[in-house]
């Protein structure tokens, strides 16, 4: 099976660019929003899988 790329370098810049243009720099309260929502997502997949581990711990 023969794998076909078409990649052409200057529509990928283009493309690029207009996302660069169109994103803009977060705020503080943005950063500090996006933060406390990362951190509380790792707190509650971290405790899921530590109840995971001891249950397997005490099952086994």
């Amino acid at each position: 099976m023969k794998l076909k790329l078409n990649f052409n370098l200057k529509e990928t810049l283009q493309k690029y660019r207009r996302v660069l243009i169109l994103a803009k720099k977060p705020s503080m309260s943005e950063l500090k929003r996006i933060s406390r929502i990362c951190l509380i997502g790792f707190f509650i997949i971290g405790s899921i899988s530590f109840l995971f581990y001891m249950v397997s711990v005490m099952v086994v």
